[in-house]
């Protein structure tokens, strides 16, 4: 088998020690290939490194809700300007957060919308973090229009999914799923469209219920893989047959 990370922040700190042997684990496991997000504009060139050093990791630039604090307007002219020279393989990691205290919504909305609109000009996918605002990023999608890409970390509703799909928009799934309490999240990718799946670690972070408490990281991207396999009554194998080539497709990324 052969499995995607659809989002995993490989360039994080946390992996700076044993970046190569956490490498090495995802691969043996069967992670070959990796979409890795920005979070701010200061971490684009380390981002850039990162990802040249080893095939099959993809990088992805945007400037991140929850580092609003870290965004200037500038900023969106340079990410036009690293997207046109870097051509990555998507926007992001971009969004709205209404979870967090203290982070400003209408700041928020305008650097979202601006690359939504990136997004759209470039004809690349958008990595969408959705906290707590699953109805205004649909809104904005809709406002902007002639867009594809992911809501990562999905929490909303069926409902909500359904809207999403409809829109060109793929749901990413990670360690969330695994645990037994997340009774909604679970019956929606019970019944969702196979072709609406992809799976992620968000690595670091989010790590699946049999790592709890520890570093998240992307070969244990395969326990998220089990978890949805067992949901669906369907295969490991053809779960991540269909996620691969769902990520193939919305990242216009050549694995097989």
């Amino acid at each position: 088998m052969r499995l995607v990370d659809s989002h995993s922040h490989f360039d994080a700190p946390g992996f700076d020690a044993d970046r190569n042997a956490a490498l090495a684990r995802a691969r043996a496991a069967g992670v070959d290939v990796q979409v890795v997000p920005a979070v701010d504009a200061a971490g684009w060139p380390k981002l850039k490194a990162v990802c040249a050093e080893s095939p099959g990791l993809h990088p992805a630039y945007g400037l991140h809700p929850m580092y609003l604090a870290e965004h200037r307007p500038e900023h969106l002219r340079e990410l036009r300007d690293w997207i046109e020279r870097e051509q990555p393989t998507a926007v992001g990691e971009c969004g709205l957060d209404h979870f967090v205290e203290g982070l400003d919504a209408d700041a928020q909305q305008f650097y979202f919308d601006a690359q939504l609109q990136l997004a759209r000009e470039f004809d690349l996918p958008v990595i969408v973090h959705a906290r707590r605002a699953v109805d205004a990023v649909i809104a904005s999608i809709r406002k902007i229009g002639g867009l594809r890409g992911v809501v990562h970390s999905f929490s909303g509703s069926a409902e909500q999914a359904t809207q999403l799909y409809k829109l060109g928009f793929l749901l990413g799934i990670g360690g969330p799923v695994t645990y037994d309490r997340a009774n909604r999240l679970r019956g929606i990718v019970a019944t969702m469209p196979l072709g609406q799946l992809l799976l992620e670690t968000d690595a670091p972070d989010q790590p699946d219920s049999g790592h709890r408490g520890e570093r998240n990281e992307p070969a244990y991207l395969t326990k998220v893989l089990e978890v949805v396999a067992e949901l669906r009554g369907a295969s490991p194998e053809d779960v991540a047959a269909a996620t691969t080539a769902n990520a193939e497709r919305l990242f216009g990324l050549s694995i097989s």
